[in-house]
């Protein structure tokens, strides 16, 4: 039995919606519909039942679907056996980050597991934390910093790490730029650029409820999923955007960044930043990177 279409069905299986089950894995609908295909072709047993409104489980699907699990953790462990028995050198650990995570908090964490694993071989990975969680879940990756998503996702670990700063990029000749700090109502009748709601759900959401607490209706003159494209078009002078505090590290010609505060002059903190795992797994690579950032998580953050 093929355990990537055993994969495929588990995630068919929680979700029953071919849709939502194709994003968390990062494939094409009619790709995990012709994998599942594959997986009922191979056992020679139907295991879904679907309708133009439902997906439902029939009873060899209800079954496969309690042992699949199983066969799955048996598989990880034997697969984390062979990496544990291998040397250093064989080995390469794998680390994905969302771009602010990638920017502000991975390179220290970095520098120091390297201190702790000299001869261990990192590999970094940058995307957008929709695209890392099913690396995370096909195991082409270790360990992933991310946003953690706004539906369930049974088969990854969680852990809450903070909530990074949001400051607001301007042009540098803006008229806002005299400010020491900036409030929401400041941005006012402001073009703004802002990121794809799909591809980036929190920042966008976060912009959307800021205005929407104040009471205003946000100018949007354009919308782009990659922040580096966002502040490229705030240097452009298309806008200004609210972006995470760690974008502000990549200078960029003409941009300057502000504070983005509260009624109160406190500092806005809600960008949720997470560490990510495939549960059930056992590595003692990834517990060591895990403990060496709740160690200085205050130290890599500042």
């Amino acid at each position: 039995m093929d355990l990537k279409l055993l994969r495929c069905f588990t995630v068919v299986a929680d979700e029953l919606h071919f849709g939502r089950a194709a994003r968390r894995l990062n494939i094409l609908p009619s790709s995990l519909s012709r994998n599942i295909g594959l997986l009922e072709k191979d056992l020679g047993l139907r295991l879904l039942t679907r309708t133009t409104r439902e997906v439902t489980l029939t009873r060899s699907g209800q079954l496969l679907q309690r042992d699949a699990r199983k066969l799955l953790a048996l598989a990880d462990e034997v697969a984390d056996d062979v990496r544990s028995a291998a040397s250093n050198e064989e080995r390469v650990f794998r680390i994905g980050a969302m771009d602010s995570a990638a920017t502000g908090l991975i390179p220290q964490l970095v520098h120091d597991f390297h201190e702790i694993q000299p001869e261990l071989e990192l590999l970094l990975i940058e995307e957008k934390s929709a695209s890392l969680l099913p690396k995370l879940v096909s195991g082409s990756l270790d360990v992933a910093i991310v946003r953690p998503p706004m539906s369930p996702q049974p088969a990854i670990e969680f852990e809450f790490l903070l909530n990074e700063p949001t400051v607001v990029a301007l042009p540098a000749n803006h008229p806002l730029a005299k400010h020491e700090q900036l409030r929401i109502s400041d941005l006012d009748k402001i073009p703004l650029i802002v990121p794809s709601p799909r591809s980036r759900p929190h920042s966008y959401n976060l912009t959307m409820q800021l205005f929407l607490d104040a009471s205003l209706e946000p100018m949007i003159a354009q919308r782009a999923q990659e922040k580096q494209t966002i502040v490229n078009m705030v240097s452009a002078e298309i806008g200004a955007a609210i972006v995470p505090y760690w974008t502000s590290r990549s200078a960029v010609q003409g941009v300057i960044y502000r504070p983005l505060v509260d009624l109160s002059g406190r500092r806005i903190r809600e960008l949720p930043l997470s560490a990510a795992w495939l549960k059930g797994t056992h590595d003692h690579f990834r517990d060591e990177l895990i403990a060496l950032l709740r160690a200085n998580l205050e130290r890599y953050s500042s």
